[in-house]
Order: structure tokens, then sequence, then C-alpha cells
């Protein structure tokens, strides 16, 4: 009897932690992400992507592409894992309404003008001019790291990662290896 009361009552902690997140309290969970993506979402690392202000749904559907192992990852997959649906809905709320800040990068005339004929030719139409306005469901990338995009686009090019995304992998296995540094660096120098 006396065993069953402090199971009781970390059962109703549980719920109460979930239910918590579920309904707006998701600040403490959310800290946890400034560790690897930056204190609101801005990322301070080359190979880890900033997430402040990228579409909810967007993010909502990465998480949960990972967590049910629809994409592949290193780190994330087993991160997601722990976490309830509801709670992946709220940090991807969280994470939304915060400012998308590009971080500065610079780039050579050369290297932009390049990057310019390389997305103007492959990228453009899902990712926009300047990658600040792409298509509905797609993540902002301008000022985005570029390295992280390219770690990104090496692993649509290739087949040893499971990503979900039919046109970007198409896309991505279209462009020559020569353009895949250029087209990055390009979005990655973008402000607007």
């Amino acid at each position: 009897m006396h065993t069953f009361i402090p199971a009781l009552l970390a059962l109703a902690l549980a719920g109460l932690s979930g239910a918590a997140a579920a309904h707006g309290d998701i600040e403490p969970l959310a800290r946890t992400c400034n560790g690897c993506h930056g204190v609101g979402g801005v990322s301070a690392g080359l190979t880890m992507p900033s997430i402040g202000g990228l579409p909810k749904g967007y993010l909502q559907k990465i998480m949960k592409q990972w967590k049910y192992d629809e994409r592949l990852g290193v780190t994330m997959p087993r991160i997601v894992k722990g976490f309830s649906d509801d709670e992946i809905d709220s940090l991807a709320g969280y994470f939304a309404a915060k400012p998308w800040v590009p971080v500065v990068q610079s780039v050579s005339v050369a290297a932009m003008e390049k990057g310019k004929s390389v997305i103007s030719e492959n990228c453009e139409d899902c990712h926009s001019a300047t990658g600040g306005e792409p298509d509905v469901g797609m993540p902002k990338i301008n000022g985005q790291w570029s390295k992280y995009m390219e770690l990104e686009l090496e692993k649509y090019r290739g087949d040893l990662f499971k990503m979900p995304h039919r046109k970007m992998k198409r896309s991505a296995r279209e462009l020559k290896e020569t353009e895949v540094s250029p087209a990055v660096r390009y979005y990655g120098a973008q402000q607007k």
C-alpha cells in the first residue's frame, strides 16, 4: 500500500508536466534546445541550424518525422523520441513565434554571382530569390548557416540518410557537386 502512493504521485506529476507543456508552459523545455540551437533559436554554430522564426508546421513535421523514424538523423531522433506529440507541437509553436534572425556571413562577389546563377535555375521556385520568402511550409534559409545547409544538401544528394521530401531530394541530386557550395553560400549571405 505504501509503495502504491509514491507511484501514483509520480504518475500524477508526469501527467501534470505533459499537460503544462500542452497548455503553454513550454519555456523550461524550450530552454533545453538553447545548447545547440541558441537562445531564441538563433544558432551560434556553423553546423547547427537556427530554428527561431521557422514555420510552426515545418518544425512540427520535421520533429515528428525524426520521432517516428521517417527521417534519419544523428542526434535529433534520440531527443524527440522523448517528447510527446503535444510537447513537439508546443515547442514548434514556441520557436515559430520567435523572430527569424539571419546570421551574418560574408561571401565574395564571385561566389555570390555563381550562387545566384545556381539558385535561379534550381532553388528559387521553392525557396525564393533570397530564401526569405519561401513557399508555404518551407523553411526560411536566408542567413541560415551555409555549412549546415551544405551538410543537409549532401544528405539529400546521397543514399545514406532517409530524407522524405521527394522534390527536395530530386532538386538536390540535379545540382552538380561544384554548385552546392555557391548555392548555400549565396543563401547564407542573404539578410532579407
